[in-house]
């Protein structure tokens, strides 16, 4: 299903910081983690991805690191891993409560029969 860019926008953050909640991991791994997570229903790709990335380091939300892959075909390769911060697990507080907030609002409006 093709969501309108305005959806995706307003979920792109709180996704980003609540998978690197559960562990550091470098992009191409988030996109991979969101597109199994949702079934394929989210087809992130790495453009979408890396930008807000970036934001989100540049806001100290979360940090970057290298560090080099241990095993499998990547061995010794470098990746750029990413990490939530405090400052970022207390943006994602903040943002979980306003979207639990705004979706049930949206919900009671839109998925309401109206009275009839």
């Amino acid at each position: 299903m093709d969501f309108s860019q305005d959806l995706v926008k307003g979920s792109i953050v709180p996704i980003i910081l609540s998978l690197l909640r559960d562990r550091a991991m470098y992009g191409y791994e988030i996109v991979k983690v969101v597109n199994a997570r949702t079934n394929g229903v989210f087809e992130w790709r790495e453009g979408t991805l890396y930008p807000t990335l970036h934001r989100l380091e540049h806001e100290g939300f979360i940090r970057a690191y290298w560090q080099e892959a241990a095993s499998g075909l990547n061995a010794g390769r470098k990746r750029k891993y990413y990490a939530v911060t405090r400052k970022g697990l207390a943006e994602l507080t903040r943002r979980a409560q306003e979207w639990q907030a705004f979706s049930s609002a949206v919900s009671a409006i839109v998925l309401s029969d109206g009275g009839r």
